[in-house]
């Protein structure tokens, strides 16, 4: 039996994968962790951290302990998400703000691609697979529509919003920025609070997001091991309704209150986003449906990469 690497490079640079694609609202780790074949172990990896695990971490039982929560995969897969999140969170926030269709398109290419490398990953369509399809392209469509709450420091909703937000970052298609969105949270934890370190907001929100995550992956364990099929289309459905959040054409839609736009850390508090159709055909345009392609092209090479990886480890 071959030795396991400490740190693979490889689940490193996937994790930063994941990392980057949770800091974008409307893109979500989970689907990148799928696609790039890293999925369900991710999954058990997290529910593997049960008071078997705390037993064995108090006896200072250390190999038995990184065994069982496979740290040899948990440790540069954690280090890569939180390498990218804490690297990319201004760079986004630069990109957003200034050339905010491009960014958007390139993600939607990298979306749009995932739907056919997630969905052939399905062994059998039956009728219970295209059901579960359907209904989780419904359940994020609906997501999509909602309109955002406003914005809330208190603690405890904090806490609700790691629980939720943690969820929907696990959850391919569902993505745990574009709900911090809905929440009415995003700018404050996602721009503000990591950008300022702030621990007034991050340590409620990590806490919530600890609880939600190891809660969560006990259910998608059981789900992948009893309804393999189905659960797979269903987060397939899930990453093509959630398409629309990616359209890189729309308007920002700033949230009032009694017609006055309001403002937080003095920047004005975005609402939804609301999709537009190309104003111009110009070069701006087809460079925006050449990031489109680009965003698919990487999904093609992520996905060859994954293959020569699972081939090799044979």
């Amino acid at each position: 039996m071959k030795q396991q690497k400490w740190f693979n490079p490889g689940l490193f640079f996937k994790g930063m994968a994941m990392g980057a694609a949770n800091v974008i609202p409307g893109v979500s780790g989970g689907t990148i962790a799928l696609i790039t074949g890293i999925y369900e172990r991710l999954i058990n990896a997290i529910k593997s951290f049960n008071p078997t695990a705390l037993k064995l971490l108090i006896k200072f039982r250390w190999c038995e302990f990184a065994q069982h929560t496979d740290l040899a995969f948990v440790i540069p897969v954690g280090l890569g998400l939180v390498a990218a999140i804490l690297s990319l969170a201004k760079l986004f926030a630069f990109l957003f703000r200034h050339y905010p269709v491009f960014i958007w398109a390139y993600f939607f290419g990298l979306v749009l691609a995932s739907v056919y490398f997630v969905g052939k990953t399905v062994k059998r369509w039956y009728w219970a697979t295209y059901l579960s399809f359907i209904i989780g392209t419904l359940i994020a469509i609906a997501v999509t529509i909602l309109h955002p709450a406003v914005e809330n420091d208190n603690p405890w909703y904090l806490f609700l919003n790691g629980v939720i937000a943690i969820v929907s970052m696990v959850l391919p298609g569902l993505s745990g920025s574009f709900v911090l969105i809905l929440l009415g949270n995003y700018q404050l934890v996602a721009i503000d609070g990591i950008n300022h370190f702030n621990l007034k907001v991050l340590l409620p929100f990590a806490a919530g997001a600890i609880v939600g995550l190891i809660g969560f992956s006990h259910i998608l364990s059981w789900l992948f091991k009893r309804y393999r099929n189905q659960t797979i289309a269903l987060l397939t459905g899930f990453i093509l309704g959630s398409l629309s959040i990616l359209w890189p054409w729309k308007k920002v839609v700033y949230l009032q209150h009694k017609g006055e736009i309001i403002y937080k850390h003095g920047k004005p508090v975005v609402s939804y986003y609301e999709k537009i159709l190309p104003e111009h055909f110009d070069g701006n345009f087809w460079l925006a449906i050449l990031l489109v392609i680009l965003g698919i092209i990487s999904i093609v090479w992520i996905e060859k990469v994954s293959d020569n990886e699972v081939t090799e480890s044979k």
